[in-house]
């Protein structure tokens, strides 16, 4: 039996980032990894087109969340790969 960890509570996921994921359909750390950060961020984007959403931050923190790891403690190897 698979289990899914909900967003809620996870590193790096707050009130905000939640509800912008919850927009795009994803609602669990799972949905977030099949979905991938990279895709996610991009979604997300989509849904607010007049809005600045920092890249970094929101990558570096869906990133974080999958490895359970705080998104400014991230190796400086998968902060360059999610920015190219």
């Amino acid at each position: 039996m698979e289990t899914t960890i909900a967003l809620k509570g996870s590193k790096n996921i707050g009130v905000s980032i939640e509800k912008r994921l919850n927009e795009i359909g994803v609602y669990t750390l799972t949905d977030l990894a099949e979905r991938t950060p990279e895709k996610a961020y991009r979604d997300i984007c989509k849904n607010y087109p007049d809005k600045t959403i920092p890249k970094c931050y929101y990558l570096y923190s869906l990133k974080g969340a999958l490895l359970d790891t705080d998104w400014r403690k991230l190796p400086e190897n998968i902060k360059k790969e999610l920015r190219t």
